[in-house]
């Protein structure tokens, strides 16, 4: 036989989401291995239901009860003013037993490592969430020389190539998403919310502005888009088909997305993952009929329309149809015909109709209304439709019009039932199984202590052999013991036989020593994280400094001309660097030139860092974990930006020490009290403040001019019009946004109103600031000299905040605001 425990070492875990009690049940009902859920501070589903921390000490026995673990999100970034809170939650997780807990904020991650390093009692995993953005080899190796990694959620664009490629480029196991929403930007990188509404997705309030409809202009024209408007609205990720290409690629752990769906949802994904990822791991395909089942029950409890999201490769037009942004349900077909309270249909032929199913009426037209209601009766092709019940004009139904069904009761139930009456199993024990041939047959609960042996040697099987099975089955009936068997390792040759009888017996001595160990399952206490405490940030008599980040030569020819000497540039074709920095050097020798990095690196793309380097810039302003591992002693001067999400002094610290960084860009996400706490705690020359920008919202690898200017399904055959076509996108509140794409063809979708923290200057400066920067976007020479010029004036001391709006008001129609960085009404 082959030894258990090492294919339990290497066995993928399937892991559910979880927002209260009823998800939990369905996710241990439906085989999750692990649930992952957050509580009512840190994470990044603020609007599920959520447990509290003293929920914990029922929740966590209940999941090892049944041999599952338990994960804590804590997938938000930390401010300042919470660190010592953060601290304790972190204790308290460990303390109640949690297994693991996902950390988006790099400080918060180092504190936790320093202790797993320093503290035998500190036993709980350190999993990196797909928040901090980890796309490639490189960035998963700059968080391991540091991070006590156990688990590292990868980012959701990478296809399986390069899922694989990350695999075999880190010892950390890696988890991966399969199924669920997929958001059109990269996790721990989309500042819609924030920008828009003050409400930040880095602190789990996402308003969810990708699912809204939206307009295309196109060179100064709006584009007909007919029922296409939700452009940046993908489908949900279904993967499927593609888990025994996971699971040879190295994927460790199968993530569902879904914290804030039904238990109907958990019960149905989670039962046909498992089954998908059963068959992967026993070399088989799932049946077509039971792989049937499990995609209708998954297409009803939720359904955008699936894909394979990137698993593929990009293929934009699949991922983004644009014609809604909601739930859809299961195609049930075309009508044929239709009159008042009936539609003939011709069914797909794979979804079944009830009476009582829920259907919505596609018509092809962009209405906010849903037009739908549920089926009084069935006869062949014609359903009748309760009329009180029914939200549907009749006479504007057509003939062609598609059909969706959005709801089964019958399936709902039948979930349901999947969880209902199930128990706490107690206590997990998890158990060790060994012996040879002549010797007795021991098992051992290692926790407790606690060892057992058979009264007779193990001998040679002559018909039923020992297998790890029956030993889990044997050992597993612990009902009404208060214990369940949380695993069961075996050592344990092939062949060898022991008496049923003899097992049962050494089941009830093994519950007999355990009930004398009332020790068996507690948990040892951490001692309180160590928050780290800096030289505090104080007023400096240096004069404050003023960069300019620039997008073309331009605009940084004019920062030249107004006096600037440190300039980033951050050109959308990254073959221009080389004769550009020649030529501004040859403007200013004094000048000092960052090249701005790619905000993301995927495997493989390492090869763009020639182009840099080739340009000889000074310095580097960097915006990804894999570009600062690639830079890491080069020798260039580098500075972090604002992606680095640095919200609290240990993030900043980090970045400095191990990623080499003499600065970093605050983090976008904060107000100016919660920025002026964070000068109060750390040297304000850690930092650089953006202070005047269109800040970028959407970062997507989702390419809107691929889906909707080209014919095309990704960069090998769109033709490029993002270097033809001058692009904005227009919301509901008439604003329009400026749409780039960058070198690796990923878009940007850049806020249409500026942002400026004129205003805060004073205090800033008085709290330590000296590095402040202004992001130019589309402005001509003559703009971007006339707003270089007025933030010289402004930290100069010679022009006031509110002139300073009024002259930018004056040169902009849409006017600046403070946004983000006002403090009114925020947190």
């Amino acid at each position: 036989m082959v030894s258990d425990s090492s294919v339990s070492a290497c066995r993928p875990e399937l892991l559910a989401p979880a927002g209260n009690w009823e998800c939990v049940r369905a996710a241990v009902a439906n085989g999750a291995d692990a649930v992952y859920f957050g509580l009512d501070k840190f994470n990044a589903r603020m609007r599920a239901d959520n447990f509290t921390r003293e929920d914990l000490r029922e929740l966590i026995p209940f999941l090892h009860g049944h041999g599952v673990r338990a994960y804590v999100t804590m997938n938000v970034l930390i401010f300042t003013s919470e660190l010592y809170e953060a601290a304790e939650y972190v204790k308290t997780l460990n303390d109640e037993g949690v297994d693991g807990v996902i950390v988006q904020d790099a400080g918060l991650a180092w504190m936790i490592s320093q202790a797993a390093q320093s503290d035998e009692a500190f036993s709980m995993e350190l999993h990196a969430s797909t928040q901090m953005t980890i796309s490639c080899p490189a960035a998963m190796r700059f968080f391991e020389r540091f991070l006590q990694l156990s688990q590292a959620v990868l980012a959701r664009e990478l296809s399986v190539r390069e899922i694989e490629a990350c695999a075999k480029g880190s010892s950390v196991p890696l988890e991966v998403f399969v199924h669920g929403a997929l958001c059109v930007s990269y996790s721990g990188q989309c500042l819609t919310s924030e920008s828009l509404g003050q409400r930040s997705a880095n602190r789990g309030e996402c308003a969810q502005a990708c699912r809204m409809p939206y307009m295309l202009e196109v060179d100064g024209r709006m584009m007909p888009l007919g029922e296409r408007r939700y452009l940046l609205s993908p489908q949900d990720l279904c993967a499927q088909e593609k888990v025994a290409d996971l699971v040879r690629a190295g994927v460790r752990s199968f993530k569902i997305e879904g914290r804030l769906k039904s238990p109907e949802y958990v019960a149905a994904v989670t039962r046909g993952y498992r089954h998908a990822l059963d068959a992967a791991m026993e070399g088989r395909e799932v049946d077509a009929r039971r792989r049937a089942e499990d995609l209708y029950a998954m297409q009803m409890v939720f359904s955008r329309g699936f894909s394979t999201g990137w698993l593929d490769g990009p293929n934009h037009p699949l991922l983004t149809h644009g014609k809604f942004g909601k739930k859809r349900g299961a195609y049930a077909g075309r009508i044929a015909d239709a009159g008042k309270g009936w539609l003939d249909v011709n069914f797909s032929g794979s979804v079944p109709v009830r009476p009582g199913d829920g259907f919505v009426i596609d018509r092809g037209e962009n209405r906010n209304e849903e037009q739908g209601g549920r089926i009084w009766k069935a006869e062949g092709k014609r359903l009748f439709f309760h009329g009180k019940a029914s939200r549907v004009d009749w006479q504007s139904v057509r003939a062609g019009n598609l059909l969706w069904k959005t709801d089964d009761p019958a399936l709902n139930q039948a979930l349901r039932r999947t969880w209902a009456g199930l128990e706490d199993a107690g206590k997990a024990v998890h158990l060790h199984v060994s012996g040879r041939e002549g010797e007795p047959l021991a098992v051992s609960c290692r926790a407790a202590g606690v060892r057992v042996e058979s009264p007779q040697p193990l001998e040679r099987a002559e018909k039923h052999a020992l297998t790890a099975d029956v030993l889990k089955a044997q050992f597993g009936r612990l009902g009404g013991t208060g214990y369940a068997l949380g695993s069961l390792a075996c050592e344990v040759p092939e062949g060898l036989m022991m008496p049923l009888s003899v097992l049962n017996r050494m089941r009830r001595e093994l519950v007999e020593k355990l009930d004398a160990q009332p020790a068996v399952c507690g948990v040892r206490r951490a001692k309180p994280l160590d928050v780290p405490v800096f030289e505090r940030g104080k007023a400096s008599e240096e004069a404050a400094e003023l960069s300019v980040l620039c997008r073309s030569v331009e605009q940084a020819e004019a920062a030249l001309e107004e006096g600037v000497r440190v300039l980033y540039l951050d050109f959308t074709d990254i073959r221009a660097y080389r004769e550009a920095v020649a030529h501004l050097r040859g403007l200013a020798a004094d000048a000092c030139i960052y090249l701005v990095t790619l905000r993301i690196m995927k495997p493989r793309e390492e090869g763009y860092m020639k182009f840099y380097e080739d340009a000889a810039p000074d310095g580097f302003l960097v915006r990804h974990a894999g570009m600062a591992e690639y830079l890491r002693g080069s020798g260039y001067r580098l500075a972090g930006d604002f992606s680095l999400n640095v919200a609290n002094p240990v993030s900043a610290h980090v970045w400095r020490e191990f990623g080499g960084m003499e600065y970093a860009t605050i983090s976008y996400d904060l107000n100016v009290e919660q920025v002026l706490d964070l000068l109060h705690a750390a040297p304000g020359d850690w930092f650089e403040l953006t202070l005047h920008q269109h800040m970028p919202m959407f970062h997507m690898e989702h390419c809107v001019f691929c889906s909707f200017l080209s014919k095309g399904k990704n960069f090998t055959d769109c033709g490029r019009p993002c270097e033809k076509h001058r692009v904005r996108v227009e919301d509901r509140c008439g604003v329009k946004h400026v749409l780039l794409a960058d070198e690796g063809c990923r878009n940007t979708l850049f806020n249409g109103q500026a942002q400026s923290g004129a205003r805060f200057v004073p205090e800033l400066l008085a709290a330590g600031l000296r590095r402040f920067r202004v992001e130019l976007l589309a402005e001509s020479r003559d703009e971007a000299r006339l707003l270089v010029r007025s933030y010289r004036e402004l930290l100069d001391g010679r022009l006031k905040p509110e002139v300073l709006f009024e002259r930018l008001h004056a040169a902009d129609r849409l006017g600046v605001t403070e946004g983000s960085l006002s403090a009114a009404g925020r947190r």
